[in-house]
């Protein structure tokens, strides 16, 4: 297994930065890769991506889900293997930091090499990024959920 922790501070009071991160089905906007994702339950989601031309189709369930703390995952079938957690932590009433962490099985040979140079970090980092950008220009969510698991 493979891990990556990253982080970044978003110009969005907590609960708004939560609420957007609730909204699996918006991920393709700001997630390099990721072509579709479907929630299925208030648990399930289906997802479909496209990453260095290899194309990777699985369900991850939400395993623990607090409004305004944490949404935490792990696959559950399909073509991937990761498990994870996002964080939302109050810095200012306007700014919040987001911490990823997620551990992954990188699978055969071009998924091993991309692992050892460092893909999936600089993806993680990419990614945040673009929720940030994603985030802050509009300054409100697009949905939310509130739901515990």
């Amino acid at each position: 297994m493979s891990q990556v922790e990253e982080s970044i501070e978003v110009d969005v009071p907590v609960r708004t930065a939560y609420n957007q991160w609730t909204q699996f089905e918006s991920f393709p906007e700001f997630m390099d890769g990721v072509e579709r994702i479907e929630q299925r339950s208030d648990t399930l989601t289906h997802w479909v991506t496209k990453i260095g031309g290899v194309e990777r189709e699985f369900d991850a369930e939400i395993t623990e889900q607090i409004p305004d703390e944490r949404v935490a995952w792990t696959t559950v079938d399909g073509e991937a293997r990761q498990a994870g957690v996002v964080t939302f932590h109050r810095v200012r009433d306007t700014t919040t930091k987001v911490m990823l962490q997620m551990d992954f099985d990188p699978q055969g040979v071009a998924e091993n090499v991309g692992d050892k140079l460092g893909f999936v970090k600089r993806q993680a980092v990419g990614d945040l990024k673009r929720f940030k950008e994603f985030i802050e220009r509009r300054g409100l969510e697009t949905g939310s959920w509130r739901g515990e698991v």
